[in-house]
């Protein structure tokens, strides 16, 4: 595995969350027993268009040399996906689906490799001030 792998994987992670979250608003939500209406969907779209970016960053990354830069998009994915994993747990709390703690799991997979790839194993190189 290397940082650049890792950005592609999960560029088709996140692209493919977001063309569900646009195509099919309801479907991610109900896989916790979430029931979306249509009237709501406004919200998917949001999220969708925010998955879009992540994933375009992500993929785009693996150009990118400068250590510094690396270490400040890997933050920014670990920052993202621990909130959110936080923010799921919250919701877990109050009273949605035990399936979501694979979700929560899986964020915290995610960024410990990001903290590994993205921020230890760019640590050693020089970067330019």
């Amino acid at each position: 595995m290397s940082l650049n792998k890792l950005f592609i994987i999960h560029a088709i992670i996140t692209l493919a969350a977001s063309i569900v979250l646009i195509v099919s608003p309801a479907l991610i939500p109900e896989t916790v027993n979430i029931k979306i209406t249509p009237n709501e969907y406004l919200i998917c779209y949001f999220l969708g268009a925010a998955e879009f970016a992540i994933a375009y960053l992500s993929f785009f990354s693996i150009k990118i040399k400068d250590p510094k830069v690396l270490r400040l998009i890997s933050s920014t994915f670990i920052v993202f996906h621990i909130t959110t994993g936080i923010l799921e747990l919250v919701a877990f709390t109050q009273g949605i689906s035990i399936k979501i703690i694979a979700n929560i799991v899986l964020r915290i997979i995610v960024s410990v490799l990001f903290a590994y790839y993205g921020i230890y194993k760019t640590s050693n190189k020089n970067t330019t001030d």
